[in-house]
Protein backbone atom coordinates (compact mmCIF):
# COMPACT_ATOMS: atom_id res chain seq x y z
CA UNK A 1 0.00 0.00 0.00
CA UNK A 2 1.17 3.73 -0.63
CA UNK A 3 1.80 5.99 1.88
CA UNK A 4 0.42 9.73 1.21
CA UNK A 5 3.28 11.97 2.97
CA UNK A 6 1.86 15.43 3.58
CA UNK A 7 4.28 18.22 5.37
CA UNK A 8 7.04 20.62 5.16
CA UNK A 9 9.83 20.80 2.53
CA UNK A 10 13.10 22.76 3.17
CA UNK A 11 16.52 23.76 3.05
CA UNK A 12 18.53 23.77 5.80
CA UNK A 13 21.48 25.25 7.17
CA UNK A 14 22.66 22.74 10.48
CA UNK A 15 25.57 24.17 12.72
CA UNK A 16 27.29 21.13 15.26
CA UNK A 17 29.72 21.65 17.42
CA UNK A 18 32.33 19.79 15.41
CA UNK A 19 30.88 20.77 11.78
CA UNK A 20 28.52 23.07 9.58
CA UNK A 21 26.85 22.38 6.60
CA UNK A 22 24.66 24.23 4.33
CA UNK A 23 21.57 24.12 1.69
CA UNK A 24 20.79 20.10 2.80
CA UNK A 25 17.40 19.11 2.64
CA UNK A 26 15.35 19.16 5.09
CA UNK A 27 11.51 19.65 6.27
CA UNK A 28 9.07 16.98 7.67
CA UNK A 29 7.70 15.87 4.45
CA UNK A 30 11.18 14.74 3.12
CA UNK A 31 12.20 12.92 6.30
CA UNK A 32 9.25 11.44 6.29
CA UNK A 33 8.48 9.99 2.99
CA UNK A 34 12.27 8.89 2.39
CA UNK A 35 12.11 6.95 5.42
CA UNK A 36 8.63 5.39 4.54
CA UNK A 37 10.35 5.00 0.94
CA UNK A 38 12.12 1.93 2.37
CA UNK A 39 9.20 -0.24 3.23
CA UNK A 40 6.70 0.81 0.19
CA UNK A 41 5.78 2.90 -2.46
CA UNK A 42 5.09 6.56 -1.14
CA UNK A 43 3.19 9.89 -2.41
CA UNK A 44 4.79 13.15 -1.33
CA UNK A 45 2.61 16.60 -1.00
CA UNK A 46 4.69 19.45 -0.43
CA UNK A 47 5.84 23.11 -2.17
CA UNK A 48 9.26 24.29 -2.98
CA UNK A 49 10.31 27.54 -5.13
CA UNK A 50 11.99 27.45 -8.44
CA UNK A 51 15.78 27.60 -6.07
CA UNK A 52 14.96 23.93 -4.94
CA UNK A 53 18.13 22.10 -5.64
CA UNK A 54 17.98 19.11 -8.66
CA UNK A 55 19.78 16.79 -6.17
CA UNK A 56 17.30 16.91 -3.97
CA UNK A 57 14.46 16.38 -6.48
CA UNK A 58 17.14 13.11 -7.95
CA UNK A 59 16.64 11.47 -4.23
CA UNK A 60 13.09 11.87 -4.38
CA UNK A 61 12.70 9.57 -7.93
CA UNK A 62 16.05 7.56 -6.87
CA UNK A 63 13.78 6.40 -3.70
CA UNK A 64 10.67 5.85 -6.38
CA UNK A 65 8.83 8.08 -4.56
CA UNK A 66 5.84 9.87 -6.48
CA UNK A 67 6.19 13.56 -6.91
CA UNK A 68 2.94 14.46 -8.79
CA UNK A 69 1.87 16.38 -5.61
CA UNK A 70 5.27 18.31 -5.16
CA UNK A 71 4.06 22.20 -6.11
CA UNK A 72 6.61 24.03 -7.58
CA UNK A 73 5.78 27.67 -7.22
CA UNK A 74 8.06 29.81 -10.15
CA UNK A 75 9.85 32.51 -9.38
CA UNK A 76 9.15 31.23 -5.72
CA UNK A 77 11.74 30.56 -3.31
CA UNK A 78 11.86 27.52 -0.55
CA UNK A 79 11.22 27.03 2.81
CA UNK A 80 14.40 27.64 4.65
CA UNK A 81 15.59 26.61 8.50
CA UNK A 82 19.05 27.48 10.10
CA UNK A 83 19.71 25.79 13.79
CA UNK A 84 22.24 24.95 16.23
CA UNK A 85 22.88 22.06 18.23
CA UNK A 86 24.79 22.74 21.80
CA UNK A 87 27.52 19.95 22.75
CA UNK A 88 24.07 17.85 24.31
CA UNK A 89 22.12 17.38 21.11
CA UNK A 90 19.40 17.42 22.73
CA UNK A 91 19.08 20.89 23.00
CA UNK A 92 19.28 22.89 20.02
CA UNK A 93 18.27 26.54 18.77
CA UNK A 94 16.85 28.07 15.86
CA UNK A 95 18.80 30.91 14.24
CA UNK A 96 16.66 31.90 11.30
CA UNK A 97 13.40 31.18 9.59
CA UNK A 98 12.36 31.94 6.27
CA UNK A 99 8.67 30.57 5.15
CA UNK A 100 9.22 31.67 1.60
CA UNK A 101 6.65 29.89 -0.61
CA UNK A 102 5.57 27.71 2.47
CA UNK A 103 3.80 30.41 4.12
CA UNK A 104 0.57 29.95 1.44
CA UNK A 105 1.03 26.26 1.27
CA UNK A 106 -2.55 24.72 0.67
CA UNK A 107 -2.11 20.88 0.34
CA UNK A 108 -3.80 19.45 -2.39
CA UNK A 109 -4.28 16.06 -3.60
CA UNK A 110 -4.05 14.89 -7.07
CA UNK A 111 -7.37 13.07 -7.55
CA UNK A 112 -5.91 9.53 -7.77
CA UNK A 113 -4.52 10.10 -4.54
CA UNK A 114 -7.64 11.31 -2.38
CA UNK A 115 -8.31 7.13 -1.72
CA UNK A 116 -4.64 6.94 0.12
CA UNK A 117 -5.10 4.06 2.65
CA UNK A 118 -2.47 5.24 5.10
CA UNK A 119 -1.58 9.30 5.36
CA UNK A 120 1.28 10.92 7.30
CA UNK A 121 0.46 14.22 8.04
CA UNK A 122 3.77 15.72 8.95
CA UNK A 123 4.53 18.17 11.14
CA UNK A 124 2.97 21.16 10.07
CA UNK A 125 0.03 23.44 11.87
CA UNK A 126 -2.87 21.30 12.63
CA UNK A 127 -5.40 23.38 10.06
CA UNK A 128 -3.38 21.99 7.30
CA UNK A 129 -3.60 18.14 8.53
CA UNK A 130 -7.13 18.82 8.94
CA UNK A 131 -7.01 20.06 5.02
CA UNK A 132 -5.76 17.32 3.82
CA UNK A 133 -8.42 14.82 5.86
CA UNK A 134 -11.21 16.54 4.21
CA UNK A 135 -9.76 15.67 0.98
CA UNK A 136 -8.94 11.83 1.48
CA UNK A 137 -11.84 9.23 1.31
CA UNK A 138 -11.14 5.93 3.22
CA UNK A 139 -8.23 5.75 5.18
CA UNK A 140 -7.08 2.87 7.16
CA UNK A 141 -4.90 4.51 9.46
CA UNK A 142 -3.44 8.22 10.25
CA UNK A 143 -0.71 9.38 11.65
CA UNK A 144 -0.26 12.45 12.62
CA UNK A 145 3.50 14.16 14.21
CA UNK A 146 3.03 17.51 15.89
CA UNK A 147 5.30 20.16 18.21
CA UNK A 148 5.40 22.55 21.12
CA UNK A 149 4.95 25.40 18.18
CA UNK A 150 1.27 23.86 17.72
CA UNK A 151 0.44 22.90 21.23
CA UNK A 152 1.13 26.89 22.41
CA UNK A 153 -0.52 28.49 19.20
CA UNK A 154 -2.64 26.51 17.35
CA UNK A 155 -4.43 24.09 19.94
CA UNK A 156 -7.71 24.27 19.17
CA UNK A 157 -6.91 22.78 15.71
CA UNK A 158 -4.41 19.90 17.44
CA UNK A 159 -8.09 19.11 19.46
CA UNK A 160 -10.11 18.53 16.77
CA UNK A 161 -7.45 16.65 14.56
CA UNK A 162 -6.92 14.48 17.53
CA UNK A 163 -10.43 13.57 16.92
CA UNK A 164 -9.68 12.24 13.64
CA UNK A 165 -7.12 10.70 13.41
CA UNK A 166 -5.47 7.16 14.72
CA UNK A 167 -2.01 8.15 15.82
CA UNK A 168 -0.72 10.87 17.57
CA UNK A 169 3.68 10.75 17.63
CA UNK A 170 5.13 13.78 19.68
CA UNK A 171 7.74 13.79 21.65
CA UNK A 172 8.18 14.19 25.39
CA UNK A 173 8.18 17.57 26.59
CA UNK A 174 5.33 18.05 24.12
CA UNK A 175 3.47 15.63 25.75
CA UNK A 176 3.98 17.32 28.93
CA UNK A 177 2.86 20.41 27.69
CA UNK A 178 -0.33 19.07 25.93
CA UNK A 179 -1.78 17.53 29.36
CA UNK A 180 0.15 19.44 31.92
CA UNK A 181 1.43 15.77 33.42
CA UNK A 182 4.58 15.84 34.91
CA UNK A 183 4.10 11.90 34.39
CA UNK A 184 4.94 10.28 30.71
CA UNK A 185 2.18 7.55 31.53
CA UNK A 186 -0.55 9.75 32.92
CA UNK A 187 0.48 12.00 29.78
CA UNK A 188 0.01 9.23 27.16
CA UNK A 189 -3.42 8.15 28.79
CA UNK A 190 -4.74 12.05 29.17
CA UNK A 191 -3.81 12.18 25.63
CA UNK A 192 -5.74 9.17 24.20
CA UNK A 193 -8.34 10.79 26.53
CA UNK A 194 -8.12 13.78 24.10
CA UNK A 195 -9.97 11.68 21.37
CA UNK A 196 -6.80 9.66 19.78
CA UNK A 197 -7.22 5.95 19.97
CA UNK A 198 -2.81 5.35 19.96
CA UNK A 199 -0.14 7.73 21.01
CA UNK A 200 3.66 7.12 20.48
CA UNK A 201 5.97 9.11 23.24
CA UNK A 202 9.41 9.37 21.58
CA UNK A 203 12.01 10.15 24.07
CA UNK A 204 15.66 10.70 21.66
CA UNK A 205 18.36 8.46 22.58
CA UNK A 206 15.83 6.97 25.31
CA UNK A 207 13.37 4.94 23.14
CA UNK A 208 9.96 5.55 22.49
CA UNK A 209 6.42 4.54 24.79
CA UNK A 210 3.53 3.05 22.43
CA UNK A 211 0.17 3.67 24.11
CA UNK A 212 -2.14 1.41 22.61
CA UNK A 213 -6.58 2.06 21.86
CA UNK A 214 -7.02 -1.02 24.20
CA UNK A 215 -4.86 -0.39 27.34
CA UNK A 216 -1.88 -1.71 25.82
CA UNK A 217 1.53 -0.91 26.72
CA UNK A 218 5.15 -1.15 25.13
CA UNK A 219 8.40 1.44 25.68
CA UNK A 220 11.35 -0.05 23.38
CA UNK A 221 15.03 1.36 23.78
CA UNK A 222 16.44 3.31 21.08
CA UNK A 223 19.70 1.73 19.49
CA UNK A 224 23.16 2.03 21.18
CA UNK A 225 25.20 4.76 19.12
CA UNK A 226 28.33 5.86 20.18
CA UNK A 227 28.29 8.89 17.85
CA UNK A 228 25.71 11.38 16.49
CA UNK A 229 26.72 13.56 13.87
CA UNK A 230 22.69 15.27 13.22
CA UNK A 231 19.78 14.55 14.89
CA UNK A 232 17.83 17.43 12.67
CA UNK A 233 14.93 14.60 10.87
CA UNK A 234 15.11 11.90 13.60
CA UNK A 235 11.58 12.09 14.45
CA UNK A 236 10.32 12.39 10.91
CA UNK A 237 12.06 9.53 9.84
CA UNK A 238 10.26 7.61 12.74
CA UNK A 239 6.76 8.49 11.81
CA UNK A 240 7.84 7.64 8.09
CA UNK A 241 9.44 4.09 9.21
CA UNK A 242 6.46 3.39 11.51
CA UNK A 243 4.20 4.54 8.86
CA UNK A 244 5.68 2.79 5.95
CA UNK A 245 6.33 -0.38 7.81
CA UNK A 246 2.54 -0.41 8.70
CA UNK A 247 1.60 0.14 5.08
CA UNK A 248 3.61 -2.67 3.93
CA UNK A 249 2.78 -5.49 7.03
CA UNK A 250 -1.00 -4.17 6.94
CA UNK A 251 -1.44 -5.15 10.42
CA UNK A 252 -3.20 -2.70 12.48
CA UNK A 253 -3.30 -4.39 15.43
CA UNK A 254 -1.35 -3.74 18.97
CA UNK A 255 1.44 -6.51 18.04
CA UNK A 256 1.66 -4.77 14.30
CA UNK A 257 2.17 -1.08 15.76
CA UNK A 258 4.92 -2.05 18.06
CA UNK A 259 6.75 -3.82 14.96
CA UNK A 260 6.35 -0.96 13.30
CA UNK A 261 7.67 0.78 16.57
CA UNK A 262 10.59 -1.00 16.19
CA UNK A 263 11.17 0.03 12.64
CA UNK A 264 10.86 3.85 13.05
CA UNK A 265 13.52 3.32 16.02
CA UNK A 266 15.88 1.42 13.64
CA UNK A 267 15.68 3.86 10.76
CA UNK A 268 16.12 7.08 12.81
CA UNK A 269 19.07 5.67 14.13
CA UNK A 270 20.68 5.52 10.80
CA UNK A 271 19.46 8.88 9.79
CA UNK A 272 21.58 10.58 12.54
CA UNK A 273 24.48 8.79 11.60
CA UNK A 274 25.13 12.55 8.93
CA UNK A 275 23.91 15.08 7.94
CA UNK A 276 20.45 15.42 6.29
CA UNK A 277 19.40 12.37 4.64
CA UNK A 278 22.86 11.43 3.13
CA UNK A 279 22.80 8.37 5.42
CA UNK A 280 19.52 7.09 4.07
CA UNK A 281 20.88 7.78 0.59
CA UNK A 282 22.99 4.62 0.97
CA UNK A 283 20.92 3.02 3.54
CA UNK A 284 19.55 -0.63 2.39
CA UNK A 285 17.10 -3.03 3.52
CA UNK A 286 19.62 -5.36 4.28
CA UNK A 287 21.29 -3.29 6.90
CA UNK A 288 17.98 -1.99 8.69
CA UNK A 289 17.16 -5.57 9.35
CA UNK A 290 20.46 -6.49 10.65
CA UNK A 291 20.61 -3.58 12.84
CA UNK A 292 17.02 -4.79 13.51
CA UNK A 293 18.10 -8.31 14.58
CA UNK A 294 20.51 -6.91 17.14
CA UNK A 295 18.16 -4.25 18.76
CA UNK A 296 15.78 -7.21 19.30
CA UNK A 297 19.16 -8.91 21.16
CA UNK A 298 19.76 -6.35 22.89
CA UNK A 299 15.58 -6.18 24.06
CA UNK A 300 15.79 -9.91 24.57
CA UNK A 301 12.93 -10.13 22.10
CA UNK A 302 15.22 -12.15 19.43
Amino acid sequence: MSVLVVGSIALDDIKTQTAEQKNLLGGSASYGAVAASFYGPVRLVGVVGEDFPKEHRELFLKRQIDTEGLEIVSGGKTFRWSGEYEENMNNRRTLSIALNVFEKFQPKLPAAWKQSEYILLGNIAPSLQLQVLKQVEKPKFIVADTMDLWINLAKPDLLELLKKVDMLILNDSEAKLLTGEGNLIRAGHAIQKLGVPNVIVKKGEHGAILFGAKGEFFSTSAFPLEEIYDPTGAGDCFAGAFTGALAQSGDLSFAGLRKAVIQGTLVASFNVEQFSLRRLETLTCEEIAARGKKLLEILSLA
